[in-house]
């Protein structure tokens, strides 16, 4: 999630671990930094626009990592704030702050390897966009309340919001398995060629999800809004099919810089030609054509292909139409994607 997010999240549960035991600006300001540090590795560089893509959020998103660590950041604490006497209270909230850090980023699509260093799979359940208001104004709401209130039970207010954005959390989990159920469905029903299938919300809501489908030679894409009215025979969902350069494969295998995206996507990339460049894009992240991380890897005056250190090929979707389009679908207008594509067969 984002900064913002994150430092809320650990300064609400700053607040509910350390209770009225300290002040509750000791309390929030602690758990706020606290809750940043793991994505401190961002300004770690790792070689490469790649290597800086894939290698974000590893070791510092650990849980095991995390438990070991939480004891050491525990102790400064307990020492700039001199309250010694409650240094397990502290370490409970740094363990806490950490491991709710790790397992909210996990709830993102992008990969956080949490079960470091037993396993490096980059787990992204892809059920909450990376900034969602609803889930991060409980939080702050909840927190601003606290510190106006006078009153001995204000601290029930910051419980509130945690419980707010909890269950907020929890009912993204549980549209996303509606929409996947409806997906499941529609698959079926059109007899598309699909290996890979992935349901993720769009910016800053679980109302309306995209959808990702990824076969052989091609992928799709549909967006599915909880306010479409698909009750009628006329309105079903809608795949438009993107050619997916699967033949760039053959011609690229072994690539290391490449084949680091092909992994940590999950299978859900593509490969284009731009006539001297080969890209490769993380299809999992962003929607037909824009897309966050797309790197060119290759290029080619003529045969054969040769690997060129990454460069981050930036496209971003145009802010005002993109949220123009955003707000009408997500009511559940019947629009085209921004950008559209052929229709699926």
């Amino acid at each position: 999630m984002d900064s913002v997010t994150q430092a809320a999240l650990g300064a609400a549960v700053g607040v509910a671990v350390m209770g009225r035991s300290r002040p509750l600006w000791q309390a929030a300001l602690s758990g706020a930094l606290v809750g940043t540090l793991p994505d401190l590795d961002v300004f770690i560089d790792q070689g490469d626009p790649i290597r800086n893509m894939v290698l974000h959020r590893a070791e510092t998103h650990s849980l095991f990592l995390q438990t070991l660590a939480s004891p050491l950041i525990a102790l400064p604490l307990a020492a700039l704030t001199r309250s010694p006497d409650l240094y397990r209270r502290w370490w409970l909230m740094v363990l806490l702050t950490l491991l709710t850090h790790s397992l909210l980023d996990a709830m993102t699509v992008y990969g956080t390897r949490i079960w470091l260093p037993f396993s490096d799979y980059p787990v992204g359940l892809g059920s909450i966009f990376i900034i969602d208001p609803l889930y991060t104004l409980p939080l702050l709401l909840g927190l601003s309340l606290t510190a106006l209130s006078r009153l001995d039970s204000r601290r029930r207010w910051n419980a509130a919001g945690l419980a707010l954005s909890t269950l907020y959390a929890a009912g993204s989990v549980a549209a996303q398995a509606h929409v996947e159920h409806k997906v499941q469905d529609a698959v079926i029903a059109a007899e598309l060629p699909v290996e890979r299938v992935l349901v993720t919300p769009t910016p800053f809501n679980t109302v309306l999800w995209r959808i990702l489908l990824v076969g052989d030679d091609a992928y799709y894409e549909a967006f599915y809004s909880l306010l479409d009215p698909y009750t009628g025979p006329g309105r079903t969902i809608r795949f438009t099919r993107h050619e997916r350069g699967r033949e760039l494969d053959a011609k690229t295998t072994g690539f290391a810089k490449a084949d680091l995206i092909r992994d940590f996507s999950k299978g859900f990339y593509a490969l284009r030609d731009t006539g001297r460049q080969i890209h490769i894009t993380d299809l999992r992240m962003g929607q037909h054509p824009y897309f966050v991380f797309s790197f060119a890897f290759a290029e080619h005056h003529s045969e054969p292909i040769a690997p060129i250190e990454p460069i981050h090929v930036r496209n971003r979707i145009p802010l005002r139409p993109g949220l123009a389009w955003l707000w009408r679908r997500l009511i559940g207008e019947d629009l085209p994607s921004p950008e559209g594509g052929s229709p699926a067969q």
